[in-house]
């Protein structure tokens, strides 16, 4: 299970003791849910009217750098193509899996200080974010028109002999050049209507060089060959050969352009590669970033609320719980029992998940007589 809740109760004569009431409830008995402290610091409190609107900031706050972790973790997929196990392997925060980083989270005091306002460090945490999801477009914009531009070349240089790009197959030695009367033609034959060719090219309109054909290349259904002719000859065989099922490519040998595609597919190719080592290490350390920016928004959230919810002084026990998945109905339950107390309101809830009320729809809130938060570290939908 990659899902938590972070909860939060107020403390009793200690917050140990609160911990302990927890821990009995819901593991020492019937192993409900693992359970670990969630550290949050003394932070500063400043007024009520500040933490009102900070509570909506932050719930706003909170969704948008949760849709920019998975952002970036989604890119990575995209970016580590041929291998997707490895994603999950870039995916840290800290240097450490990010179920590790949530269960001993620890306050970066280096990158939010305490000693700012609540709101300074949201603001901290917000322009942060916002660099990120700005620096991300931008990288995965050029990246991608890289990888487009690759990926139309290689389209042009595979499928079918009608359509694909000539320049890998044809050489100049295939070619009469720099001739005033006599051209190379290119057909398209099936590779059913071999014999036909062979035995009626020369005749298909007249100045056809005999012995003029080659077989220059094969795919699967079709041949590529080379035919000789009189220029002013052309239409004529090109009519002719389109009424015997042979089809004529237009293509005149040019080696600077011909040589010019090469150079095109071989520098997008290289700056592909010279660009995809450091955009994983970007996408690596903006993830571990954006992801532990979330975990803090998500203490914050916990600590408004809490003082909110129970008063000054500060004194609550912040708590990390993952549940076990088979037993979270009966997890809800035992909190309920155990908090029901701090709010009597919350018991409208509880009993509507019993019978729905037509027109109540407290249940999509989520609200409980408790804190609550959900942390998902799950963030790839892999196909």
């Amino acid at each position: 299970m990659t899902e938590f809740w972070l909860i939060s109760a107020p403390g009793e004569k200690t917050c140990q003791q609160t911990w302990d009431k927890l821990m009995t409830a819901t593991t020492r008995t019937n192993n409900l849910s693992t359970n670990n402290k969630f550290n949050i610091p003394d932070l500063k409190v400043g007024t009520l009217d500040v933490l009102v609107g900070l509570s909506d900031d932050l719930a706003k706050l909170d969704s948008f750098v949760e849709s920019v972790v998975k952002k970036v973790a989604q890119y990575m997929t995209d970016v580590l193509e041929d291998s997707r196990d490895k994603v999950q392997e870039n995916l840290l925060a800290n240097g450490v899996d990010l179920v590790t980083y949530v269960t001993r989270f620890q306050w970066d005091m280096a990158k939010y200080p305490i000693k700012q306002s609540l709101k300074n460090i949201s603001e901290i945490i917000s322009k942060q974010v916002s660099q990120i999801d700005n620096d991300l477009k931008a990288r995965a914009s050029a990246y991608n028109n890289l990888k487009g531009n690759l990926q139309n070349l290689e389209r042009k240089n595979a499928g079918s002999l009608l359509t694909r790009s000539l320049a890998d197959i044809v050489k100049k030695d295939d070619f009469v050049l720099d001739s005033e009367y006599l051209v190379t033609m290119l057909v398209v034959v099936p590779k059913t209507n071999y014999a036909d060719w062979q035995r009626t090219y020369e005749t298909l309109s007249e100045m056809v060089v005999p012995r003029s054909t080659n077989l220059l290349f094969e795919d699967h259904d079709s041949g590529l060959f080379s035919v000789t002719l009189f220029r002013k000859a052309i239409d004529d065989f090109r009519h002719k050969a389109r009424e015997n099922k042979f089809t004529v490519r237009d293509f005149q040998y040019n080696e600077e352009e011909l040589k010019a595609d090469k150079e095109e597919m071989t520098r997008l190719s290289t700056d592909k590669k010279k660009q995809f080592g450091p955009l994983v290490r970007w996408l690596k350390v903006n993830f571990s970033e954006a992801f532990i920016a979330w975990i803090h928004i998500k203490a914050l959230r916990v600590f408004v609320e809490s003082v909110l919810r129970y008063g000054l002084p500060v004194n609550f026990q912040a708590m990390l719980l993952q549940p076990n998945k088979k037993n979270m109905k009966k997890l809800r339950e035992v909190l309920y029992d155990l908090y029901k107390h701090l709010d009597s309101s919350a018991a409208a809830i509880i009993d509507q998940s019993a019978m729905d009320i037509p027109g109540l729809n407290l249940s999509q809130q989520e609200y409980y007589p408790y804190v609550y938060y959900k942390i998902d570290c799950n963030l790839l939908d892999f196909k």
